[in-house]
């Protein structure tokens, strides 16, 4: 079992109500390695919630989660970045490349953290794989959406994390762009193996997993 999730719960505090704002209610899940799962739900269902805590990004009220059998709530700050950096990648639906930075220096990123000498190299090959060889030296404004999207893919690669948690890779990208992108996600999961935890709202992109889960009111039904 690569991912368990055990009575998980978040809930945030308001100013504007003394009740608490339950977002997650008590949800468990459990990952086989290799599998590729769908977290299907509409928009304020809890997806973007429940794979930020998957990423380690925020800490659940309660409830615990285990990657790869380590319970990542025991994890100092430092300790749960470097743990999160080897064994998840992500891709957010925003991108999140650094600005300043070129597409191979966003993609070495991850490899900077522990030093890797080989990170420029690494980087380079994500890229090809990504068909943006030709683009390494250039910045985010300078590339289109998708091409920002496929440099996301690449830092999340770079690493072979044991799991790639994927959240609405394709909202901000047209439908041929954003079939280009999903196609080349699950192509590059088969390839190298990898868990996948797809949050999406799309029912056509969840049937490609092999795996749903739907969430609705904070809980899986």
């Amino acid at each position: 079992m690569i991912l368990e999730v055990n009575k998980l719960f978040k809930r945030f505090e308001t100013a504007a109500s003394h009740e608490p704002i339950e977002v997650l209610m008590d949800l468990n899940l459990a990952v086989e390695a290799g599998e590729t799962v769908a977290i299907l739900g509409q928009s304020g269902s809890g997806k973007s919630t429940l794979l930020s805590l998957l990423a380690g990004l925020d800490s659940p009220s309660s409830g615990e989660i285990l990657l790869t059998g380590q319970n990542m709530q025991e994890l100092s700050e430092e300790q749960l970045a470097k743990f999160r950096a080897k064994n998840i990648g992500i891709i957010f639906q925003q991108f999140h490349l650094m600005s300043h930075l070129t597409a191979l220096e966003n993609v070495s990123l991850p490899l900077d953290l522990f030093k890797d000498a080989d990170a420029t190299e690494k980087a380079r090959e994500a890229l090809d794989q990504v068909g943006l060889s030709h683009r390494m030296d250039h910045f985010p404004h300078q590339l289109s959406g998708g091409e920002c999207q496929r440099v996301a893919i690449a830092r999340a690669m770079v690493v072979r994390p044991k799991i790639l948690l994927a959240d609405e890779p394709t909202g901000n990208l047209d439908n041929a762009t954003g079939e280009l992108i999903s196609k080349m996600i699950f192509d590059l999961v088969e390839q190298h193996k990898m868990t996948l935890l797809f949050v999406t709202h799309n029912e056509n992109l969840a049937l490609r997993c092999g795996r749903q889960q739907r969430l609705q009111g904070g809980k899986f039904i």
